[in-house]
């Protein structure tokens, strides 16, 4: 009996042993498995990781994204306003006044602030150099408490303007809050100024002119040209027929020698006032352009020239002097 109970504790010690090492493997292989399928769901990650970048850059879009917001801010914290011209007719002014600066306007104007009005002021600065007070007119616009931007019909083409925006007490007191820059409109037509001249040069003159009779670039210039031109204008070859006839010698006819210089010298005057004003050059009336300009071209001869102008309002009230003194001397 004993022997036997030897013989059967061997044979389980041996069957545990196997059972151990079967269980072994199999976790082992079960590990092996799993490591296979974690490393097969990274590749695919991966994969469709490098897909996906055929399309876009992740890291570009982010770049992007921090360059570009997506919405802009409703203030940027600062009192102002900025005027633009859109046509010859009208200007868009924008604006922004922080909530401080109402603030300390509230507690310096008491209850006269809350029956205020919210203005645009519009200032005619054409040809001025404004400082608040110069303005050749003004008009005002009321806008709503919730505005903060607006388009103004000037009613004139081709004028400057400034705009401030502010509250209009009901004294009449105007409280300038913010100042705009200042813009001018263009003009709704062709320009009126036609006292520039414009002048060809003799040379190019000679060559385009001998060009359009086909002598080619290399033509001619110079007085020998010209008297040649005017020897031919006068015995009638370019108005005949046969105008190829020009590239034919033309017999030269001895001339006295003349060598001569003329300098002659221009002075123009131009200026701006009201469109109604009355306006003298030298004590002489002068027309006004409808915008108030205008301009006069004088000779000027050596010695000193005085040449006052003079403007008047259209109610006669206030006159104004403004006297150029002009020297030339010719040597």
């Amino acid at each position: 009996m004993a022997i036997l109970r030897k013989i059967k504790e061997k044979l389980e010690e041996m069957a545990q042993k196997k059972k151990s090492k079967i269980t072994k493997e199999t976790q082992k292989a079960k590990g092996k498995e799993i490591a296979r399928e974690e490393k097969r769901q990274a590749l695919g990650v991966q994969e469709t990781v490098v897909e996906k970048t055929k399309f876009y850059t992740p890291e570009a879009t982010r770049r992007v994204s921090r360059m570009m917001p997506q919405d802009l801010p409703a203030g940027y914290g600062q009192d102002k306003i900025v005027l633009q011209a859109r046509d010859p007719w009208w200007i868009h002014a924008y604006w922004e006044v922080t909530t401080g600066a109402f603030d300390r306007l509230r507690e310096q104007l008491g209850n006269a602030f809350f029956s205020a009005k919210r203005v645009l002021r519009v200032y005619d600065v054409s040809h001025t150099i404004f400082n608040g007070t110069n303005a050749h007119r003004f008009f005002d616009i009321e806008v709503t408490p919730s505005a903060n931007n607006w388009y103004i019909n000037t009613g004139g083409p081709g004028r400057s303007w400034c705009v401030d925006f502010g509250l209009l007490l009901s004294d009449n007191r105007f409280i300038v809050i913010v100042r705009s820059n200042t813009v001018t409109t263009p003009l709704e037509g062709p320009s009126w100024i036609t006292d520039e001249e414009w002048m060809v040069p003799e040379e190019m003159f000679a060559r385009l002119y001998g060009m359009g009779f086909g002598l080619g670039r290399s033509s001619p210039v110079g007085k020998a040209w010209q008297e040649r031109i005017k020897g031919e204008l006068f015995s009638g070859i370019l108005a005949s027929p046969g105008i190829t006839s020009l590239a034919s010698p033309v017999k030269k006819i001895p001339r006295e020698r003349k060598f001569w210089l003329v300098v002659n010298t221009e002075l123009i005057v131009y200026g701006a006032t009201e469109p109604d004003a009355k306006v003298t050059v030298q004590g002489r009336p002068i027309k006004l352009r409808p915008d108030g300009t205008f301009s006069l071209r004088f000779a000027l001869p050596d010695g000193k020239q005085v040449i006052p102008v003079q403007a008047t309002s259209s109610d006669e009230v206030e006159t104004r002097t403004i006297t150029p003194i002009v020297t030339k001397e010719t040597k």
